[in-house]
């Protein structure tokens, strides 16, 4: 798709949508630390976390994480285990690994690349990261296709295509990405399309009237903007993972389970052993008292979890592999997700030995 498309549309005018949208992002944008303070770290850091995660969670992890890491080299002098944890609460752990993965690959640079297909051959690096990292440190001409921008594409031109996820109607979009990109300003271009993508033309009820690209908006002038994008509806699995609150008496050590810390994913963390992970089933879990009953989505997974009180005398005389015995005082030092962690502070608030 390309602008020859929109002949005698007002997106076939695409100086005065670059000038508008500019115009209206240097006005409005929000006071992002990164945006504050610019520099490549600062750029490098805010894409990976805000990666799956939204603005508002990630801000302290960034002030915390900017604390105590301030720059490419201290984060390629730290070990895996002090980057992770700096990184607990925001998920997707695979992010961390590959940021860390990346600061000790461009420390070995003589100087950072600056162009997105040098990047791309970085650790962690796709297409979007490179076109945001390097149009907004360098003024790399490479527009970013994300999320955001896939929906103002979309409804800019009332594209009804069926797409079957984002990154495929990303894939579609970039050349119409590319021709509306301001070649003289592409990291404030990308930098506005985000912001306008995550502050005005939100998923559900945009905010059409104060839009200020809407004269350009095929979607906006036929009155239905939320049609689009159109992506093929997610299948979701329902999973039910029972888990155990089991302390013993004799230190108040609680039970968690460690996963091997060579997974590829959630390596290390502690978690509420699941029935299997303790070696019974689920039937023998459920006969316990119910303590409570947790919900969450995972990618393409909804959970419910209930948490049942197990007495330590009712584990198997051979312990699983990957259980451990961990006091309280011990808990803030240890990997454990997000989810987790504020179950378990309920927990020992709510059942005391």
């Amino acid at each position: 798709m390309s602008l020859d498309t929109f002949v005698g549309s007002p997106l076939s005018a695409p100086d005065d949508f670059r000038t508008a949208l500019i115009t209206w992002y240097r006005a409005h944008r929000r006071p992002l630390p990164w945006r504050l303070e610019p520099s490549l770290y600062r750029t490098v850091v805010s894409e990976f976390m805000c990666q799956q995660t939204q603005v508002k969670t990630m801000l302290p992890y960034f002030a915390r994480w900017l604390a105590a890491l301030p720059d490419f080299a201290a984060l390629a002098a730290a070990s895996e285990a002090e980057v992770v944890k700096l990184w607990e609460g925001l998920g997707y752990y695979t992010r961390a690994r590959n940021l860390h993965k990346l600061a000790r690959a461009l420390v070995a640079l003589p100087t950072p690349p600056r162009d997105p297909a040098a990047w791309r051959e970085l650790p962690g690096i796709g297409p979007y990261t490179a076109a945001a990292i390097t149009s907004i440190s360098f003024a790399a001409p490479a527009a970013v296709v994300d999320g955001n921008v896939v929906r103002i594409l979309t409804r800019l031109t009332a594209d009804a295509s069926a797409y079957r996820d984002t990154t495929a109607a990303g894939k579609a979009l970039t050349p119409l990405a590319d021709a509306l990109l301001n070649h003289a300003e592409p990291g404030d271009h990308n930098q506005a399309m985000m912001e306008l993508g995550a502050t005005v033309c939100h998923r559900h009820q945009p905010l059409c009237t104060v839009c200020p690209v809407r004269p350009f908006c095929a979607a906006a002038r036929a009155g239905d903007p939320e049609a689009y994008p159109r992506l093929a509806a997610k299948k979701i699995e329902a999973l039910t993972v029972l888990r155990a609150w089991c302390r013993r008496s004799v230190d108040g050590a609680l039970l968690l389970h460690r996963t091997d810390p060579t997974a590829r994913r959630l390596a290390g963390q502690h978690e509420l052993p699941s029935a299997p992970q303790l070696g019974l089933t689920p039937a023998t879990l459920a006969a316990h008292p119910l303590l409570a009953v947790k919900k969450r989505g995972i990618t393409r997974f909804a959970f419910t979890e209930p948490i049942h009180a197990l007495p330590a005398e009712a584990l198997p005389a051979t312990p699983a592999v990957g259980l451990v015995w961990i006091a309280p005082a011990e808990l803030e030092t240890i990997l454990l997700s997000g989810p987790h962690r504020r179950w378990v502070r309920e927990l020992l608030a709510t059942t005391p030995l």
